[in-house]
This record gives structure tokens, sequence and C-alpha cells, in this order.
């Protein structure tokens, strides 16, 4: 430690209480007592039952669904942080919600990328560690340091590790090529790119298939995975014109909608996920493979506590 903080303390709001006891035991202390719950009218209660003044703080929340309540959690429980004097306060938000609205797609849009960014600076947070954002610009919209952890060389050592022959990483969408090319050159496979058009959110068609994809094993790649109508529908379309199998793969199973069905009816053999969001039993497929993205977070959070580089994280 550069002995600017006291001791490390790890708080958990409900999001991903799994993950946070995960980081917890990973970096050998347990998770601070605290009791996130909620007042009769739905209003977000925070007690911390110790002391956390002068303290190195590391607050885990994801702003998945529930994603208002999340994100409130945050808030309050940073707020709470800063009340109580900890030293610095880091939000750690594996999976950054209102991440989609990154920019003015269209007149009198939003920008909740930014705006969500403005209200953690607010509540009082010096610090966010996070990983696969939607957009890496959103890392600029905070006027604080961002650590953003990469997912993909998770992702990779898993799929080299089943010592598949033939394989070849397709990107769902033009906006998914940088992530696709990346997983590609991790796993020295050729790249495939899918041509589509969305006519509305959260629904698309495939419109043709650039690069060799026939009596391949494909990997889809994306950052996240929503209502699934896009990955379904590449997998679909890359089974229909000759591939031998098809998989996918997400830093972020969202899962919203009809996604659980449409994944099982889908031509996708086997989905890999981190463990970013708490995925809900009843929504658990066989075909999910569900990968732990807590080792690179308690790297992470030691080697920030330590004041140590965190580039090699990215190697």
């Amino acid at each position: 430690m550069d002995g600017k903080f006291q001791e490390m303390k790890i708080i958990a709001g409900n999001s991903n209480i799994q993950l946070a006891k995960e980081i917890a035991d990973m970096l050998g202390i347990p998770l601070t007592d605290s009791t996130v719950g909620a007042f009769s009218d739905g209003e977000i209660s925070v007690n911390v039952n110790e002391t956390v003044r002068g303290s190195d703080v590391f607050v885990i929340q994801s702003t998945s669904y529930p994603v208002n309540r999340n994100l409130m959690e945050l808030l309050i429980i940073i707020d709470a942080m800063k009340r109580a004097s900890a030293g610095r306060i880091n939000a750690v938000i594996p999976y950054y919600g209102y991440g989609r609205q990154d920019r003015k797609a269209k007149s009198r849009d939003p920008i909740t990328a930014k705006l969500v960014a403005d209200l953690i600076t607010v509540a009082g947070a010096d610090r966010v560690i996070t990983m696969d954002l939607h957009a890496t610009q959103i890392q600029g919209f905070f006027d604080m340091p961002v650590d953003h952890m990469l997912g993909l060389p998770i992702i990779a050592e898993y799929y080299r590790s089943l010592n598949m022959e033939d394989m070849v990483v397709v990107s769902p969408d033009a906006g998914s090529v940088p992530r696709s090319r990346k997983l590609a050159e991790l796993l020295e496979a050729p790249l495939a790119i899918i041509d589509k058009r969305r006519p509305k959110a959260n629904v698309s068609e495939v419109m043709n298939i650039i690069g060799d994809i026939k009596d391949k094993n494909c990997i889809l790649a994306d950052d996240m995975i929503d209502t699934a109508g896009t990955i379904c529908n590449g997998a679909n379309a890359l089974a229909k014109m000759g591939a031998k199998n098809v998989y996918a793969a997400c830093t972020h199973a969202v899962l919203s909608g009809p996604a659980v069905e449409r994944i099982e009816q889908s031509a996708i053999k086997e989905l890999v996920a981190l463990n970013t969001i708490d995925i809900p039993k009843e929504k658990c497929l066989d075909k999910y493979k569900i990968l732990s993205a807590g080792p690179i977070f308690a790297n992470a959070i030691e080697r920030v506590h330590n004041g140590e580089s965190l580039s090699s994280l990215f190697d």
C-alpha cells in the first residue's frame, strides 16, 4: 500500500453478491458488514455496521436488471461512504448499464451513458473499475480515473482449451468488428462479418455474410446479449449457409424479453458468458457456459489498492 489509505474494504450491493463474495475470497478479506434494503415505500436504505473512515473502499455493483434500483443502490452506497469519511471510494461496476445510449443517434435523444457517469461522480466516487463498456469512449465521460477491464482474454482462453479445428470468429454486425478482430487474433483464427440492418430498436435482419464460414466452427462474439435477436439471427444464418457448429460468446448476458426462448430455439450450440451479471436460475439453459470475471477484478482491485500498474492485465 502507498500509505495514503488504510485497509481495504469490499462492500456489495444486491446486484451480484456471488461475484462480490468471490472477489473478496480471492483477496482474502471478508465482505464489509452491511445491509442494503428498502423502506416500505420502496426507498433504498443502506446500513454499514463497521467503520470505513480512512479506508480504501471498493463498492461492487452491476447496474443490471432491475437497472434503476441497482443504479440507485450504487449511488446511495457511494454517498454513504463519502459521508462516513472513507479515504477513497472505488465504484466497481462489472456491467455498466445505460451504456448503449452514448451519443445522439437522432434528434432529441438523451445521452444516458454520460448522465450516469455524472451521477456516479456527484455521488462521490473517486475511481471506476468496469469491464467491456458498450463504447470505449464512455471512459471519457468521467472526470476521474477509469480502469476498463477486458473480458476477451477469459473467453479466448476457454476456446483455446477446447482445441477446436477450423475455427472462425464472426462479428454479428459492423459495430462489433474491433472486438471480434481482437478475439480472432487471440485465437489465431480468421474473421468473418455479418452485414445486418436494424429497422428499429432490438430488431435486426441479416443481409449478407462476408468471409468463409462453410464447414467451420463459428464463434459469434459480442459485448452483450440483450434480447438475443442479433446473435440468434446471425447464428441461424450461419447454420443455413453451411457452418459446422455455431457458438456464441459475450461478456454481459443481459437476457431480457424473449432472449432465453430465442437462444433455446436457435442454432447456437453453446453460449459462453461472464458472470458480470447474475443470471437467475430460471434463465440458465443447458447450453450456457458461465466463466468467472472474478480473478480479473480481484487482481485489478489489489493493484489499485497497492498503487501498482494494471497494464499487465491487458496482455
